[in-house]
């Protein structure tokens, strides 16, 4: 019995053990992130360094090399996030939704995205501006099938009479671009409006204005929609 008792406690120790250390490295790869977010942001990929992110997160540089096995692989894991972050709102949508709703929904998530983590899509704008070199086998097969698969959706609502048949590509581009304008050109924005920073009623207001613009030049009814 003193021995079966033994085989159980140290079962159960070796289960918590594991799951304490996978809640250790969830931080760890959490804190490596949002450090290398920060740093990768204000020097770029050629200015950012391993030891500057590993002190960024408080960590030594042989852990962010453990976890991320790389400054490229680290790089490209933040950029592809950010494109998830982004784009989680469409990810299962169907034909059977509601225009309305998913692309205000959409117009929304976005916003708040460009709010809360404007130096992830300035890392990101920066990166397409240089040509994407990084992310190039990203662009033309994940998202470009991510791109395409909605596209299918839209052009369903539009056959069904539920919007104007718009080209679907140009309109997620359009409202990628919309969206990221104000994290991404927040210092042209703040100087234009003359303002220090931009509040929550602003961004309700800026949000309201988008879903109607672009419902409306989709030609999707907005009754009974908030704008």
């Amino acid at each position: 019995m003193a021995k079966a008792s033994q085989v159980g406690s140290t079962t159960v120790a070796r289960d918590n053990g594991q799951e304490a250390g996978g809640a250790i490295r969830q931080r760890n790869e959490r804190e490596i992130l949002e450090a290398a977010e920060r740093v990768f942001a204000r020097h770029g990929y050629r200015g950012a360094s391993l030891q500057a992110i590993a002190e960024e997160a408080g960590l030594p540089k042989s852990n962010v090399l453990y976890y991320m096995g790389s400054k490229k692989a680290l790089y490209v894991r933040l950029l592809e996030g950010v494109m998830e972050r982004w784009n989680t709102m469409l990810d299962d949508i169907s034909e059977d939704d509601d225009p309305a709703q998913v692309l205000s929904a959409f117009i929304r998530s976005k916003m708040e995205m460009s709010r809360l983590y404007p130096q992830a899509s300035r890392l990101f704008a920066s990166e397409i501006l240089q040509g994407a070199p990084f992310l190039q086998d990203f662009l033309r097969g994940e998202l470009r099938e991510w791109v395409e698969s909605r596209a299918k959706v839209f052009r369903g609502w539009a056959e069904r009479g539920l919007m104007d048949p718009v080209d679907p590509v140009s309109l997620i581009f359009l409202i990628w671009s919309a969206t990221q304008h104000y994290a991404d050109f927040e210092a042209q924005v703040l100087g234009i409006t003359g303002r220090d920073a931009l509040k929550d009623d602003d961004i309700e207001r800026i949000t309201a204005f988008l879903t109607q613009v672009v419902l409306k030049g989709c030609g999707v009814e907005t009754a009974g929609l908030r704008l």
